[in-house]
């Protein structure tokens, strides 16, 4: 490894190599967050429509339990009870703004 590999860390081809795959893994990120926005804006009418309760915690908890005990790491329980807790907030306030939209 060069002298200028270590001060540019852009002339290092493995660190080029791991930034790419790591915004290729967050594209990735960004579809999957916005089809889940998608597909909860789906329930939300399809719920609304039969009067019933948008928000359901119970499960919201029992999602949390499932993805914990597929989760094979190296992600902890609790950063993925944080990761979902986000997910959770971020798809209501979403959805509500979508919503919101549509009846303006």
């Amino acid at each position: 490894m060069s002298i200028e590999s270590v001060s540019d860390p852009n002339a290092d081809s493995t660190i080029r190599e791991l930034r790419q795959q790591i915004l290729d893994n967050d594209r990735s990120l960004v579809e999957a967050i916005n089809e889940r926005l998608r597909l909860v804006s789906r329930l939300k009418g399809y719920k609304q429509d039969r009067g019933l309760a948008f928000v359901d915690p119970e499960r919201e908890r029992l999602m949390i339990r499932e993805l914990t005990q597929a989760n094979s790491g190296p992600l902890s329980p609790e950063g993925l009870r944080d990761v979902y807790a986000v997910i959770f907030d971020l798809t209501k306030r979403e959805v509500s703004r979508d919503s919101d939209s549509r009846e303006s």
